[in-house]
């Protein structure tokens, strides 16, 4: 049964290129959206730059041109990257559009209508340089729930919080550097915590992934704050009706620019647009993600359609970040790799699509590019088995054969194994489970070559005797071929072009794998894919690599480690360390620091400063440690961090018990004391070099 779909990814926010990172969500999407187009589905795929914010009016006037330049240039930028990476949209647009401007104020007062809007003076936090309210992106600070370091306003990337900005603790101004100040200001506000009956129904219906769905439970244990949905000007964005000077906040239009693109989109090509959007809608409205933005859109949005009169998602689909080599994107390490960088060095883009796709399982784990591991797999999997069923068998059909393959086969149980796959195979691309996809895809590969290599098609070619044989084992081989090529089609849409051509036949269907590929002339076989050379990954990495060495030395804070004994010595600032305190590299080297998850912290009985902690390190089991950080945190507030610990420290037996490492923190001049954590996207047991 045919079905009609509307697909989503996450809008590029038109403030910087598109990287690698990005490419992950767009790549997952673009699969999922050619294999339910290969079903024969109505599937559609929009998506548009957001456009709107603070962020995009700061760097247009730092560059001396109006927003409406920026956004123009970086769109083109955009498009010009995504189809480089063969992303198939079918629309993409820009929140900056009359559609979007339409739609947002028609939301936003069928809201009030309902009385969800309401109005309140708030103190706001504002940069007296800049002379600028400071959206939350543009104060960092220490997060008022696990006080972490360097936390934007709206949310904590390492606890997950979400908060005012005004709750941060010791803010700054991005903008100017600047300490913040209170001014009070009126803004409008959606009353989120009036939807939380239906919002706590609908994030249990199966629209999320059940870790997402797990992930909601625990905000709605925090409490559902109504939501800041307006800004003061100066702003780039849409004004709000009826309120002068008053401007919808970016995350509100932002959601909205999925509605938008399709507007303009079925305005194009006659589509009803309230038969898709509208509450009654039988069609099927799907969300790709990045986990980063699941409160946004399993919260915010569903409560925006659902008091607006529109339609609710059909699914929200969440995934992790990308690492590269195991660590977070770097500069200085030249793995912040945009995507035209990529292109630019002449890599394949499948290449990247076919690792992404083995790698992803349809889950928010975090997925790592190893560049050594992606160079093996790419020549491994794509030349050394996939095109090498082409190359050794293709040049008999057309120099034996005059190129047309025989009237039958004679190995059916073969391509039987291989037709009978494409049930298995579909349902792993529909669950997003490409990896699953791939693996048996590359298995059914692996038992082509070996026909291949027992056949021995290059010596049934010197017999004469054999010349039927021969036809029938290329035969059978092109037909494993053309299977192939049809499963990989989603990842690989090029190559399956290219091979369309070399097969000489029309665009493959799912259906297809049901047919028998005989009796049929093939064209002339040209070399379809090259294998990757490493010098072509280590050139591209150079290429990326920036000196972030600042021009100045920047302020060093004191840096402390929490000893067995809970009676930490501070350290000298390392530009004050007398060479009597200097030890060597290879004495460092002895140090073995890893990344911690705290999987429990209590107090003490009996221990003024002593927090008990137990630490997750992974495959490397659990440490039980005694750390003198009482008076900064509440153990509560530490279940779940990372942190940072001494791993290779001698156990000590203390008075209330074995202490089996130690744990980092810092603290200087100012009051406080703040254990040391990673980077998101870092993991239990991670070596810390």
């Amino acid at each position: 049964m045919s079905r009609q779909i509307l697909v989503t990814s996450a809008l590029p926010y038109a403030n910087g290129s598109i990287h690698l990172g990005h490419l992950v969500e767009y790549i997952q999407t673009d699969i999922w959206v050619r294999f339910q187009k290969m079903r024969g589905h109505e599937c559609h795929y929009v998506c548009a730059d957001d456009t709107h914010g603070t962020a995009i009016m700061l760097r247009a006037e730092k560059e001396g041109i109006t927003p409406e330049t920026l956004i123009g240039r970086v769109w083109n930028e955009h498009t010009r990257d995504f189809a480089g990476f063969h992303i198939g949209f079918d629309h993409y647009y820009s929140t900056h559009s009359d559609e979007n401007r339409e739609l947002a104020s028609t939301i936003y007062l069928r809201l009030a209508d309902a009385g969800l809007i309401e109005t309140k003076t708030i103190a706001q936090l504002y940069d007296p340089i800049k002379n600028l309210f400071l959206p939350d992106r543009f104060i960092k600070g220490e997060c008022p729930k696990c006080g972490a370091l360097d936390q934007y306003g709206d949310n904590c990337e390492v606890c997950g919080a979400t908060y005012s900005p005004t709750e941060l603790k010791n803010p700054v101004s991005a903008v100017s550097g600047a300490t913040p100040v209170h001014k009070d200001s009126e803004h409008y506000f959606f009353k989120l915590g009036t939807c939380e009956t239906f919002l706590r129904e609908w994030t249990t219906s199966g629209a999320l992934q059940a870790e997402a769905s797990n992930k909601m439970q625990e905000w709605f244990a925090s409490g559902l704050n109504n939501w800041d949905i307006s800004r003061d000007a100066p702003y780039f964005g849409f004004e709000i009706p009826g309120a002068p000077g008053k401007y919808f906040y970016v995350w509100l239009d932002a959601p909205v620019g999925y509605m938008a693109s399709f507007a303009k989109y079925a305005a194009v090509y006659g589509l009803d647009f309230n038969a898709w959007w509208g509450p009654d809608s039988k069609t099927e409205l799907v969300h790709f993600i990045g986990k980063d933005i699941l409160y946004f859109h399993a919260l915010f949005w569903p409560a925006m359609l659902k008091y607006s009169g529109h339609r609710l998602p059909t699914a929200v689909y969440a995934h992790g970040f990308l690492t590269v080599n195991g660590q977070k994107m770097s500069k200085s390490r030249g793995t912040f790799i945009t995507a035209d960088s990529y292109l630019a060095q002449g890599l394949n883009p499948e290449w990247l699509r076919y690792y992404y796709a083995a790698k992803l399982n349809g889950s928010m784990e975090d997925l790592d590019l190893n560049l050594d591991d992606f160079t093996a797999r790419v020549n491994s999997d794509l030349v050394g088995k996939f095109i090498n069923i082409a190359s050794r068998t293709a040049g008999f059909i057309r120099k034996n054969f005059d190129g047309k393959l025989a009237d039958g086969v004679a190995n059916i149980e073969l391509i039987g194994a291989f037709q009978a796959a494409a049930s298995d195979i579909a349902a792993h691309y529909e669950a997003r489970d490409y990896g699953r996809a791939l693996r048996e895809i590359m298995a059914l590969a692996d038992r082509a070559n070996q026909y291949v290599a027992d056949e021995k098609p290059w010596e049934l070619a010197k017999k004469p005797e054999a010349v039927y044989r021969l036809h029938e084992v290329c035969t059978v081989a092109l037909n494993c071929f053309r299977l192939l090529t049809l499963y990989l089609k989603p990842v690989l849409p090029k190559l399956a072009e290219q091979v369309e051509t070399f097969l000489n036949i029309p665009p493959l269907t799912w259906d297809d794998a049901q047919s028998l590929f005989i009796r049929h002339a093939i064209n002339e076989y040209s070399h379809l894919m090259t294998r990757i050379d490493p010098k072509s990954i280590e050139a591209m990495v150079d290429a990326n690599k920036q000196n972030l060495e600042p021009t100045a030395p920047a302020p060093v804070r004191h840096a402390e480690a929490q000893t067995h004994a809970a009676q930490p010595a501070t350290a000298a600032p390392v530009a004050d360390t007398p060479e009597s305190n200097m030890i060597g590299i290879d004495d460092f080297a002895k140090i073995d620091l890893r990344i911690a998850r705290i999987a429990n912290a209590e107090n003490v009985e009996g221990a003024d400063k002593l927090l008990r902690l137990t630490l997750d390190l992974g495959d490397l089991g659990t440490r039980q440690v005694f750390a003198g950080i009482k008076s900064a945190y509440a153990p509560e507030a530490l279940v779940g961090r990372f942190t940072v610990m001494v791993a290779n420290l001698a156990p000590r037996k203390m008075k209330f018990g074995m202490s089996e490492g130690m744990v980092l923190a810092a603290s200087g001049d100012a009051p406080g004391l703040f254990i040391l954590s990673p980077d998101s996207g870092a993991q239990p047991g991670m070596k810390v070099k």
